[in-house]
């Protein structure tokens, strides 16, 4: 492991020679004066006097060698459409898609909140925000009108991009009447509403003097030449929210420059993608994987990009390596749920159609257990890479680096510390770095690398405050993720130490929920908590103490009651963030101090001893929760 070891050792240890070479995979307008500016931690700025931008090296840079290439393919198999466009065309597309938000007042810095379905006009949209100069944030379609409008208030953006409604199993899912409402429940909303109307919703309603429609205003724009807008590297290019452990998500700021170097230089160490050559990747632009690896990362490199939208199992479970063998897709990236359930299905599905061209299937989002890792690998014969990262760090974490050294995998590991990284394993208590095969917390000495988030959007603050204070005495970035690390230096990541969970890959906050479900106005106090799932990793699951012991005293009573609680949800959050299971119980357990002991209460969900229990202030709390949890009700 000599190649890689130097690699990474070469990236901590030399960092403005290691990172100047990386920097030479995008084009730069004007030349960057420093690598790194550190003088006010832990704010770093990378490539400080360097000016860029996203759209350029996605999209121009490429019309000079190959305009005729694919980089965009959109199939739908909700509505049996598929779309190519060569990069010639994608350039087209985006410049009028960029006249038309210019036409609106849109210039450098302006934000615009894009909530659309995996639709190509999402992808120009994006693209059109970052030629501009102008900051999008994306919000994934599944959620509701209450948690859009926190976005909207949070960003305040001038213009709101979306769509008449997204499909998803057959399923029309409307966004007109979610963006109508949220725009009433903002405090500060967009001035403009431009729609994309694929004509599933036929009670669509434009309002007059703030709607407007995409195709008719693309209409005007057909031979538009919009110029980039150059950025400096340290300028944001884009605000995407997560959860955290408050009831309020992070506005997650991301830069141009880092960003773009970040990943080119893994699209070609961790990806080993070609250009010229075809990457799917089967999440949500919603996501950020959405933004790294369905936008950015394959089209800054010069690959040809899938846009997916449906289901892994329609029209069938083969659906996906059909894809992979049309486009002669040779790298793929998908999640640890979507292959538990196509584990559920037929294995004669995965030996359908000819995958010969998939180099790697690389995995991310949430833990992966080595029997699902070894099945998939082994049905495949395509080497499963797990890798891991998170939405604040923009790509790969722990990694393989294929590119770089082709190391022995180890199902259920996500690796090594990717270059850039100078991971330590500390103790939850004591701070102190601990040794092989001892459970800790997964910490990063800052600088963080380039592509990581730069802060929190219009809260400084909040940024240092949240991942840079774990620790009384050392100065770290916390992931709030637990890892080990085994005696031949792999890691493996064994869950959250903080209320947030991983649902499919979808980041939730517990506190998220538990102010949803106490939107019911029979809910007096609330606990939710994730427990482990067999498909998805985890899923929250609902304590509630209601104010009416009555309306629950009967099976018929406690049911109606759930029902209730998860409609309650479903309009504040969206279906995404719905529990499992509500179950109700007199008290919640909690120490002498007033603490919910959520720990507890998880450990007993999942049929493990609750631990310590000597703070507890009454035992009824939690033989009240052991209780509902055996009873199934």
């Amino acid at each position: 492991m000599a190649t890689y070891r130097e690699f990474h050792r070469r990236s901590i240890t030399d960092r403005d020679a290691f990172w100047r070479e990386q920097a030479a995979a995008i084009e730069w307008h004007e030349p960057f004066r420093q690598v790194l500016d550190y003088s006010r931690p832990p704010f770093a700025r990378w490539f400080v006097g360097g000016t860029t931008n996203l759209c350029h090296n996605a999209v121009d840079r490429h019309l000079k060698d190959r305009a005729g290439q694919n980089a965009l393919i959109y199939i739908s198999t909700e509505t049996g459409q598929d779309r190519t466009y060569t990069f010639r065309e994608l350039h087209a597309e985006v410049n009028r898609c960029a006249a038309v938000l210019r036409e609106q007042g849109i210039v450098k810095g302006d934000r615009i909140l894009i909530y659309m379905p995996m639709v190509p006009e999402a992808v120009f949209a994006m693209l059109a925000c970052v030629r501009l100069g102008a900051i999008h944030s994306v919000v994934f379609g599944g959620f509701a009108a209450h948690s859009l409008a926190s976005r909207i208030d949070d960003a305040k953006p001038k213009l709101l991009f979306t769509a008449d409604a997204g499909m998803r199993g057959g399923k029309p899912i409307p966004y007109k009447g979610l963006v109508d409402e949220a725009i009433k429940l903002a405090a500060h909303p967009p001035q403009k509403v431009i729609l994309v109307n694929r004509g599933i919703d036929g009670d669509l309603k434009l309002i007059a003097g703030r709607d407007l429609d995409y195709a008719h205003e693309r209409a005007k724009h057909m031979d538009a030449q919009v110029p980039v807008t150059w950025l400096e590297s340290s300028e944001p290019s884009y605000i995407l929210y997560t959860s955290g452990t408050t009831g309020k998500p992070k506005g997650v700021q991301r830069d141009t420059g880092g960003y773009a170097v970040a990943l080119a230089a893994s699209m070609k160490h961790i990806y080993c993608g070609k250009p010229g050559e075809a990457m799917f990747t089967t999440s949500d632009i919603g996501w950020v994987v959405g933004h790294s690896y369905i936008v950015y990362g394959p089209l800054i490199h010069g690959m040809t990009t899938i846009l997916y939208e449906g289901l892994p199992i329609r029209p069938d479970p083969a659906i996906w390596w059909k894809i992979v063998e049309q486009h002669k897709v040779s790298v793929m990236f998908s999640s640890p749920t979507a292959i538990r359930v196509l584990k559920k299905q037929d294995q004669a599905y995965l030996t359908r159609h000819d995958v010969s061209s998939l180099r790697y299937l690389f995995l991310a989002g949430e833990p992966l257990d080595e029997p699902t890792a070894r099945w998939i690998s082994d049905s495949l014969k395509v080497p499963v890479l797990d890798h891991y990262w998170q939405t604040e760090t923009g790509w790969a974490l722990l990694s393989s680096l294929p590119g770089i050294e082709a190391t022995p995998l180890k199902f259920g590991s996500p690796g090594f510390p990717a270059y850039g990284y100078d991971v330590k394993l500390l103790h939850e208590t004591t701070g102190e770095e601990v040794g092989a095969n001892e459970k800790a917390v997964v910490t990063v000495v800052p600088p963080l690398p380039p592509g990581c988030m730069t802060t929190v959007w219009g809260q400084d603050e909040r940024f240092v405050q949240t991942y840079f204070t774990s620790f009384k005495d050392k100065f770290v970035y916390t992931t709030f993720d637990w890892g080990i690390r085994d005696d031949d230096g792999y890691y493996f990541i064994l869950g959250r130490t903080d209320d947030v969970i991983n649902v499919a890959g979808h980041r939730l906050g517990t506190r998220e929920i538990e102010e949803a479900v106490s939107g019911h106005n029979n809910i007096a106090e609330v606990a939710v908590v994730g427990v482990h799932d067999a498909i998805k990793g985890q899923v929250p699951m609902a304590f509630a103490v209601v104010k009416d012991a009555s309306r629950v005293a009967t099976a018929e009573g406690r049911s109606a009651m759930e029902k209730e609680v998860f409609d309650v949800v479903d309009t504040a959050l969206g279906p995404v963030g719905r529990p499992s299971r509500v179950f109700f119980v007199a008290q919640l357990p909690k120490t002498r101090s007033g603490k919910v002991l959520r720990r507890s209460i998880q450990a007993i969900a999942e049929g493990r001893d609750p631990g310590d229990l000597t703070t507890l202030d009454d035992p009824g709390g939690i033989e009240q929760v052991h209780s509902a949890v055996t009873s199934g009700d």
